[in-house]
């Protein structure tokens, strides 16, 4: 079996550390929230949040492609691309 990603070891109370290289692609900066999910056999990591991506609003909000979205935002965005 080939590798393919950088390994991390667990410390003795279960953390890791994320690469400076990975949290820079990702945005991820000190403090921010990260949510841990189990997918399978799998466990991941996404930056967490708790409403609209765009505005921080937590009313009507709808999943798209793994991000949260606004209904206000959606129809926003969408007013938009007709417009372009």
């Amino acid at each position: 079996m080939k590798a393919s990603g950088i390994v991390r070891k667990v410390d003795p109370i279960g953390r890791i550390v994320i690469p400076k290289e990975i949290r820079d692609v990702m945005s991820i900066n000190e403090g921010d929230p990260l949510e841990i999910v189990k997918d399978n056999n799998k466990i991941l990591l996404r930056k967490y949040h708790i409403g609209c991506i765009f505005c921080g609003s937590d009313k009507s909000i709808i999943e798209f492609k793994g991000m949260l979205v606004c209904m206000e935002c959606k129809n926003e965005l969408i007013d938009n691309m007709v417009n372009v």
